[in-house]
């Protein structure tokens, strides 16, 4: 049997021994331009080959700090030694039978974890799906089938999937929604309290934008017509947005008084990456339903949507499902991610990235007048750049950021409706002497600009 050589054993070191993307990686990125459809883009065209802990070798043999865990799904790391020996038990088994057909315990023992895990002590029910677009939309399926109503809430900035329904749930027109129109009916888009960019100034924001939001649903739509208002706790693609404090408990009494279901959309912001295991518990908001993916199963793909068994239990029998929703093996890896959540307490790890990241990143904003933002919790942390002495994106210094850190191997991520936010998701089991090295380097990038 071949030896694992990727995973917790990879040594833990940035090296750059040749250009990046290099010669082999160019080789493999001109096979992927005359095979792989011309839509599907890659961020950084470096062919990986291993990875684990805090970096991603490539064909070439470098080595990249990992500052994207493949937009926060190998929280633990990649190839985490409970997912792998989990997950490799389960291929061992059984692959697949269809959960519909003749079911199996993992699926029963992750719903089972994700009632003890997400937040309130009510009796809850989950049901699993491959993606995390595919769990947004089958909560609105259930709130729907919950309500008998139709309308559904969403709002500025908001980045919810890339299907049909999920499309018309994102904000961002360019790439996601650009020319795949007609979206589905009955989306209704409110304001969101982004505290950075609230006219009126963030100690106004959540009150203001709560009020307006409300005035819109009630007097637009109708609340009695809402099915359901679906919110990021922390927004991702939109920006690493933190909603000013108190909007989202506003919002979330609102749909309470008026038989609303409230959905928090944790695909991205769940399983400790913010230094709690849903961000939604910052200011203690017991959501309806939630919506869970990427962090939970270390790298495969799982989806769930846990929420009020009253509320879960409308969908008619065969209503909800798919033939591989649920998957066996991503129910083990998912077992394995959660047990290594706990016993390395990666909530803990998450909020001393955070300390040292915003310290740093702090001292860079003092520095650097581009960055005018600096926000984020966790291991969810994000820097907005602007044009010197404006609030003005500039989108144009955020790529050549990016650019500048790629090139020295670090691997940074970018987001934002505007196309203008820095976004680090570093693996929760990075160690700090990666983390530092990785914060030189962004600060080498600025110094350039």
């Amino acid at each position: 049997m071949t030896e694992l050589s990727g995973g917790p054993a990879l040594p833990q070191e940035r090296r750059v021994v040749t250009a990046i993307p290099g010669p082999k990686s160019q080789e493999l990125l001109a096979r992927k331009n005359a095979a792989v459809a011309g839509g599907v883009g890659s961020v950084l065209p470096v062919f990986t080959v291993r990875a684990g802990g805090g970096v991603i070798e490539d064909v070439d043999g470098n080595s990249l700090i990992d500052f994207g865990s493949g937009i926060a799904v190998t929280s633990v790391g990649s190839s985490a030694e409970a997912v792998v020996r989990r997950a490799s038990a389960q291929l061992a088994d059984f692959t697949h039978t269809c959960f519909m057909v003749t079911p199996y315990e993992g699926y029963v023992e992750v719903c089972e974890e994700l009632a003890r895990l997400t937040p309130g002590d009510h009796a809850k029910k989950s049901a699993l799906f491959n993606s995390g677009a595919e769990a947004v939309e089958n909560a609105v399926k259930i709130a729907r089938s919950y309500t008998k109503r139709q309308a559904v809430v969403v709002f500025d900035h908001g980045y919810h999937g890339r299907t049909n329904l999920t499309m018309a749930l994102t904000a961002k027109n360019m790439p996601y929604k650009h020319g795949f129109g007609p979206f589905a009916p009955e989306v209704y888009r409110v304001p969101l309290a982004y505290p950075y960019r609230w006219l009126t100034g963030p100690e106004n924001c959540a009150e203001e934008a709560a009020a307006q939001a409300i005035d819109m649903i009630s007097k637009q739509i109708g609340a009695e017509n809402v099915a359901a208002i679906i919110i990021e706790p922390v927004l991702g693609e939109g920006g690493f947005i933190e909603p000013a404090k108190g909007f989202l408990p506003r919002i979330a009494e609102f749909a309470k008084s008026n038989g609303i279901v409230f959905v928090a959309d944790e695909i991205q912001s769940g399983f400790c990456r913010t230094g709690q295991w849903f961000a939604c518990e910052d200011e203690g908001i017991v959501p309806d339903l939630i919506t869970t993916a990427k962090g939970i199963a270390g790298g495969l793909p799982l989806a769930a949507v846990t929420g009020r068994a009253e509320i879960m239990d409308a969908a008619h029998s065969g209503g909800l499902g798919g033939t591989y929703g649920g998957n066996p093996v991503a129910c083990a890896a998912a077992l394995g991610a959660i047990e290594t959540m706990r016993e390395l307490d990666l909530n803990a790890r998450a909020k001393r990235i955070e300390e040292v990241m915003k310290g740093r990143l702090s001292a860079m904003r003092e520095k650097y007048d581009i960055i005018g933002d600096l926000r984020g919790r966790g291991a969810m942390i994000a820097i907005e750049l602007v044009k010197s002495g404006t609030k003005d994106p500039n989108p144009e210094a955020t790529a050549a950021v990016a650019k500048a850190c790629h090139s020295a191997g670090l691997l940074v991520l970018t987001c934002g409706t505007y196309g203008n936010v820095l976004r680090f998701l570093p693996p929760l089991v990075i160690g700090e002497n990666l983390l530092n090295e990785g914060l030189d380097i962004l600060e080498s990038a600025f110094a350039e600009l």
